[in-house]
């Protein structure tokens, strides 16, 4: 009888207990997974991201467990206006089948590649060799506009101010070397289908090759033309 008694006692006692465990399990599969989302963001910025420079790798932001949704058979994530997938950021997910609801989440997205920093110390107009940089491998979305990622980028080219070891190189930093220097004397030649006529004048202005320059021919006219090796200006029929 005592036995049949404690039996009866197990059985109540497990019973107690899975209800609320049971309801608990049918409370928790009424609302969303909050890694669900997480795994939404990181998919869509993975998806929408692309680049030639360097490695992607992205960071989904925490979500606040103590937050309820409700459950959604199809996450939609998207770009809030104004945002871009670019450092840190914000990505958006909404629902809109059984219950709407929205909900923002931070990221961000770095793009590790390689960028061209000034290996020792270097003085204006001092002409860059290979030693004098060196690449590493850094976040560019913390880097500023216009930084040089290939040694081809900055070998030749002279330092436009004075420049500290350690520092990114920027295209501003630089420039080609003169070609034409103020006051050279100067071959102007003019090429057309069939001929070409050359005459001489004198440069008023220093140009890099490439670069547009003024020149003062015998008479006296300005005459406009691009800088060349050799100490010529190219004028256009």
């Amino acid at each position: 009888m005592r036995c049949k008694q404690l039996k009866l006692g197990v059985l109540l006692i497990a019973v107690q207990f899975s209800v609320p465990l049971f309801a608990e399990s049918q409370s928790q599969s009424r609302y969303q997974e909050i890694s669900l989302i997480q795994d939404a963001v990181e998919a869509f910025i993975y998806s929408r991201t692309t680049t030639s420079t360097g490695n992607i790798q992205v960071i989904v932001g925490q979500i606040d467990q103590r937050i309820t949704l409700p459950k959604c058979d199809r996450l939609e994530p998207f770009l809030p206006s104004g945002s871009r997938l670019w450092g840190k950021t914000s990505v958006g997910v909404r629902c809109d089948t059984q219950a709407s609801w929205t909900i923002y989440v931070q990221a961000e997205v770095k793009v590790m590649g390689n960028v061209l920093h000034i290996a020792r110390p270097v003085s204006r107009d001092q002409l860059i060799s290979y030693n004098d940089i060196e690449l590493q491998v850094v976040n560019l979305t913390q880097m500023p506009e216009g930084v040089l990622t290939e040694h081809a980028q900055a070998i030749g080219k002279l330092a436009v101010t004075n420049l500290s070891a350690g520092q990114p190189l920027r295209q501003n930093m630089l420039r080609a070397p003169f070609v034409i220097l103020r006051g050279q004397n100067v071959k102007l030649m003019v090429k057309g289908r069939g001929f070409s006529i050359s005459s001489e004048g004198h440069a008023l202005s220093d140009a890099a090759e490439g670069q547009p320059v003024q020149v003062r021919n015998s008479s006296g006219r300005i005459i406009s033309g691009l800088a060349r090796p050799n100490a010529i200006v190219e004028v256009n029929p």
